[in-house]
């Protein structure tokens, strides 16, 4: 007979045979089995993990009616925070512990996201795309921290989604929500089983005006699984598709914004995606003890940017055969190797597709509309086994995997010549010499056509194991080894530098204690190492003397090391039921933790003094380091939720980081950092709590709060300046069933219309000085919270 994953949340398990008082109780404590290897199958009772494990169920994300998974995961995860980097909700950036996940290239990645086995952290630069994730069609999310079976990329823990399929769900609904800045989102899902089979299917769209000027988003999804269950197997074929296209405008230098709290920066900057895959998993088991499970899968990322920016540039120098004729800011590197020698400025020449110069126009405020487009084919398979059978009379828990993931990718780019109107759009002006033409510079310094190909191919064999030294005492541990080739190649027959190859190998091992004290209460220690290789991005863009306008020019580049995280946990965890002198019985599920993780090599983004541009490199050492407090308490109508984080993150060298935008810089557009700086973009403290009620049968209503601390604005590595305020805010909800089949539902985010930063950074205003009048003299840009916002929704269910 087919074994299917057990995930008990929130149940009790019986017993019906005679048992002491004592056992009894034990027997009914929460067990929740958790996934520990990126493929189904390897399920282990949570309080065997020697690490920190976050469970969200379909429930919670169907309270949330979020867009993105991001919203619900923000209000219930400890150590779990978002910043609004590009002004946009469904493009934000995921903070855990510390580390990144982020759908923005340019953003080094520290998070690794699967669902059901198959990876999402895109190869170009390890990017995950929230908003092409099928919301509507999970039905559980676990957030794991220290587990290097997960492989590359999960220095501070892994993300694992579990899908719905016609076997966990078997009825029809449909979901309708309106509300303010003009969203609109529509949902179906339906599921059923016959026999030995079933099929799920659901969709979404979802469009929303935004909350700021020109940041539209218009989103898709599909998602569907046919599933055939047999005696001893079980098999599922998915085929799911996406497409968004996002107004993601960027922060706002902090003087527009007190003009006008929705106004944007340069524009246009549009993000468009489109994702395809198809997949195969099955289990079979061969014993009770025995099983077998695999997948393979393929898949599509088409991505698309248009970025208009300003462009600082000047006339070349008249000492120069180029005098009078267009320049990019050469100024800015007059301390360079060369010094102001004619041979060194003629670098900085700006040249069309056959050549050619343009002549200055003084007093023209230059732009430039940049573009880029990825296409990626991800093919990837994995087997594993696991075997659940006693050792010498010990309960004990074995699995052994493998896997490849391999990916193709196309990249182009280019830079057109345009013009900054006083609006602060980019677009063309025939009376400009050389408007609309793709732009380089003679040295191909920031500005460069880039046809770069890249073929990225990811091995990993793991085996875990969790044995039972005694019916509380377990020990676990394991081992993934990790190896990565990198194949670089330039497609377009300009750039031969681009050729290259990286190889990479790692091996990572764990191991760690659980303890369980009795009461339902848990200890548990670990220890874990995990890796990240550098991307194909960032290995073609860590010259500080050749910088990038982020993906948009790769050249030939210095070595990156890969990142090597060290991480250390231990807490207590408890599950108890509380009797209230009433009679009335709830249960309480706590833990509290203490974390460090230390990364060798880690990599960081920089900034360059050539505007908008930057680079990619290795500092020596990093700290994250916390404690996390969480509770949730049911009883009867009632359901409540608290936790609190503090996350240290820090450098742990002393050294010089490139930073021009900063204030506090030295000439040389640097900041001295020291030993126990903290890492900007991170906030220290972060309060979350909620509540739900059922007033009766059909209306419930509940709420939820987050306070969250002050950080650095990005680029403040010194710790110098001001930091952001710290800032607070809560949402209530709704819902009435009208009839068994018919809900309707209310809720309003931001209630008291709070409005604060999530992210800051600062800017060189230099590019747009001659556009208009609105110039702002403060360097700090922000992306402000979405205001107050009401929505009502209708649910119907069959």
């Amino acid at each position: 007979m087919l074994r299917c994953p057990l995930i008990v949340t929130g149940a009790f398990l019986s017993v019906a045979s005679p048992v002491s008082a004592q056992t009894a109780t034990e027997a009914r404590e929460e067990i929740v089995v958790v996934g520990t290897t990126p493929l189904p199958g390897s399920d282990t009772d949570r309080d065997k993990i020697p690490s920190t494990v976050q469970i969200l169920s379909s429930d919670a994300f169907a309270k949330a009616h979020a867009i993105t998974i991001l919203d619900t995961l923000s209000r219930r995860i400890p150590g779990l925070e978002l910043s609004d980097s590009q002004g946009n909700g469904t493009f934000q950036d995921l903070h855990y512990r510390g580390f990144v996940a982020s759908p923005l290239q340019g953003k080094p990645q520290g998070i690794a996201v699967y669902q059901d086995g198959v990876r999402l952290n895109e190869a170009f630069g390890d990017t995950v795309n929230w908003e092409l994730i099928p919301e509507v069609a999970i039905d559980r999310v676990s957030i794991s921290a220290g587990d290097p079976a997960f492989g590359l990329n999960a220095l501070g823990g892994a993300i694992n989604m579990g899908m719905k399929n016609g076997f966990t769900f078997h009825r029809f609904e449909g979901e309708v929500e309106g509300g303010s800045y003009g969203r609109f989102t529509g949902s179906i899902a339906y599921g059923v089983k016959f026999g030995d089979y079933s099929f799920y299917a659901a969709g979404e769209a979802f469009r929303d005006d935004g909350y700021r000027l020109l940041s539209n988003s218009d989103i898709e999804r599909i998602y569907a699984d046919a599933g055939y269950s047999g005696d001893i197997s079980e098999f599922h074929l998915i085929v799911q598709a996406a497409r968004s296209k996002l107004g993601v405008v960027g922060p706002t230098p902090l003087d527009l914004i007190k003009i006008n709290a929705n106004a944007i920066y340069t524009s246009p900057q549009t993000t468009s995606d489109q994702t395809a895959t198809l997949a195969l998993n099955g289990t079979v088991n061969f014993t009770n003890d025995l099983a077998i499970q695999a997948n393979i899968y393929g898949r599509y990322l088409g991505q698309k940017h248009v970025d208009g920016n300003g462009g600082d540039f000047e006339s070349c120098s008249a000492q120069s055969s180029f005098g009078g004729d267009l320049c990019l800011e050469n100024r800015a590197f007059d301390a360079s190797p060369g010094g102001n020698t004619t041979a060194f400025r003629n670098q900085f020449v700006i040249l069309g597709r056959q050549g050619q110069t343009f002549a200055f126009v003084p007093g023209t405020p230059y732009g430039t509309l940049d573009r880029v487009s990825i296409g990626t084919k991800t093919f990837g398979a994995a087997i594993q086994a696991t075997y659940d059978a006693s050792v010498i009379g010990h309960d004990n828990n074995f699995a052994f995997g493998a896997s490849i993931d391999r990916s193709d990718i196309s990249f182009t780019a280019n830079s057109a010549l345009g013009f900054v109107n006083p609006d602060l759009s980019v677009g063309l002006n025939a009376a400009i010499p050389g408007s609309g033409s793709v732009v380089h510079t003679l040295g191909d310094l920031g500005y460069a056509p880039v046809g770069l190909g890249a073929a990225t191919r990811y091995y990993g064999i793991y085996a875990a194991d969790t044995f039972d030294i005694t019916p509380r005492l377990s020990l676990t541990a394991g081992i993934r080894v990790n190896i990565i080739d990198i194949d670089t190649a330039d497609i377009a027959g300009t750039a031969p530098e681009l050729n290259a190859r990286n190889d990479f190998t790692h091996g990572n091992p764990e191991a760690g204690l659980t303890y369980k004290l009795g009461g339902g209460v848990t200890a548990y220690g670990g220890y874990s190492q995990s890796n990240r290789a550098p991307t194909p991005l960032e290995l073609d863009c860590a010259d500080p003397a050749r910088p990038c306008l982020l993906e948009n020019s790769l050249v030939s580049d210095p070595p990156l090391r890969q990142v090597v995280a060290n991480s250390y946990e231990a807490g207590l965890r408890g599950s108890n039921a509380i009797r209230w002198s009433g009679g009335a019985a709830g249960r309480l599920v706590w833990n509290i933790g203490l974390y460090r993780t230390d990364s060798e090599d880690d990599i960081v983004s920089l900034a360059s003094a050539i505007q908008g541009r930057g680079y990619y490199a290795n500092v020596p050492s990093t700290r994250r380091q916390g404690l996390e407090l969480n509770a949730k308490y049911t009883l009867g109508p009632w359901e409540a939720f608290a936790n609190y984080s503090f996350v240290d993150a820090t450098y742990r060298f002393s050294g010089l980081l490139a930073s021009p935008n900063n204030p506090s810089a030295d000439d040389n557009g640097t900041v001295a950092v020291r030993s126990g700086n903290r890492i900007p973009g991170v906030p220290r403290h972060q309060l979350k709590a909620g509540l739900d009620y059922a007033v009766t049968s059909r209306w419930s209503i509940g709420g939820d709060a987050a306070y969250v601390g002050s950080q650095y604005l990005i680029g403040d590595d010194s710790n110098r300046n001001a930091k952001l305020t710290p800032y607070w805010t809560a949402n209530i909800r709704t819902s009435y069933q009208l009839t068994p089949s018919v809900q309707i539902s209310g809720r309003i985010n931001n209630l008291f219309d709070r409005r604060y930063a999530s992210y800051g950074a600062y800017f060189d205003a230099a590019g747009v000085a001659k556009a208009c009048a609105c110039i702002p003299a403060d360097p700090r840009t922000l992306s402000l919270a979405q205001p107050l916002s009401a929505y009502a929704a209708v649910k119907l269910n069959f």
